[in-house]
């Protein structure tokens, strides 16, 4: 059984007030059309999640919204505080307890790049892979269980590369 994971890291949120706390920053324009374009790619090259794990924080809330205005697509959402700023093994770890066969996260760096990195064999050739910039996708295939290193990256974008 082939299992998918879809990593994405929160689009660009704005430091316009520096005494807001960290986890109620939000999206900036930038990162709202972003979250709509990393959704409308999804649809398009049809990688719809069965379930979505969701930091907590504004910004991840934000873009799973917008992300899923234009996916269309009916996954479950659980917003999950453990994902705030999680270490790759947290994030790992709220994967395996997930039965569904396609589960998308959306979190924070560094811990969503750092588990993208672990997860796959090869790592993609694309540039911006290597640093995870706001909104980056990773698309993770796995014969059987989720493992370390053990994955195959199916795709990789940053919304820049839509245009």
């Amino acid at each position: 059984m082939t299992k998918r994971l879809i990593l994405i890291r929160h689009a660009k949120s704005g430091w316009d007030d520096p005494m807001m706390d960290d986890h109620q920053r939000v999206l900036t324009e930038r990162g709202r059309k972003a979250s709509a374009t990393i959704g409308n790619w999804l649809r398009k090259m049809d990688y719809p999640p069965n379930r979505m794990l969701v930091s907590d924080a504004a910004r991840t809330r934000e873009t799973a919204e917008l992300l899923f205005g234009t996916l269309g697509c009916n996954a479950s959402v659980d917003f999950k505080p453990a994902l705030y700023h999680a270490s790759p093994d947290t994030i790992l770890d709220l994967i395996l307890r997930e039965s569904d066969d396609t589960i998308g996260v959306i979190g924070h760096n560094p811990g969503i790049a750092m588990l993208a990195h672990g997860l796959v064999q090869n790592r993609p050739a694309h540039r911006r892979f290597s640093d995870y910039p706001t909104c980056a996708t990773t698309v993770i295939d796995f014969d059987g269980d989720v493992r370390i290193g053990q994955g195959t990256c199916v795709d990789f974008i940053v919304p820049k590369d839509l245009g």
